[in-house]
């Protein structure tokens, strides 16, 4: 996994996250407490600062990138953010969720609590409110979370931050617990 540093500052990575083999994370990154940086991701920290929460799951094939001095990429605690997703110069506040292939530009913020759906793309300086799923291109308010999805999303982070664990300990032949 190759960490990589940009204009002398190098990534700090929590000794007990999980970056995966392939995973590339560049420059003025930091990456939290239990996790993961899944296989294919690139997270750049080139010309502004990337900052990872705890217990937060960036999944398979994710780009995380910044915008020049005006955005940084913000990410939260507890927050999962599924396969191929975009994040760029946004904020993804606590306990939220992301879903694949998402895009989410810059200046937008993601509200704790809210759910961006799969193939959804959130436009620059776009807010999502809590509690709230939004969905489409450009993405649009579909509807109300339901109380179960309100419910996955620690569920989920919790869920992650175990599998990270496995993969960090090479327990990945433990079985369900």
């Amino acid at each position: 996994m190759p960490i990589l540093p940009f204009r002398n500052i190098l990534p700090t990575v929590a000794l007990d996250a999980f970056v995966a083999e392939g995973a590339v994370v560049i420059g003025d990154v930091h990456i939290g407490g239990e996790s993961g940086i899944w296989f294919g991701c690139v997270v750049r920290g080139d010309v502004n600062h990337v900052r990872i929460g705890d217990r937060t799951n960036i999944q398979d094939g994710t780009i995380v990138h910044v915008t020049r001095v005006k955005f940084p990429t913000m990410i939260g605690n507890d927050v999962t953010v599924g396969h191929a997703a975009m994040l760029h110069g946004c904020v993804l506040e606590d306990g939220c969720f992301i879903g694949m292939r998402a895009i989410v530009m810059d200046g937008a913020v993601v509200e704790s609590g809210a759910w961006v759906a799969a193939g959804a793309l959130v436009p620059p300086g776009k807010r999502i409110p809590k509690g709230q799923v939004w969905a489409g291109v450009p993405a649009k308010y579909l509807r109300d979370m339901t109380p179960e999805e309100i419910a996955y999303i620690p569920v989920s982070a919790q869920n992650y931050a175990e599998l990270a664990r496995e993969y960090r300990e090479g327990d990945q032949n433990a079985t369900d617990r």
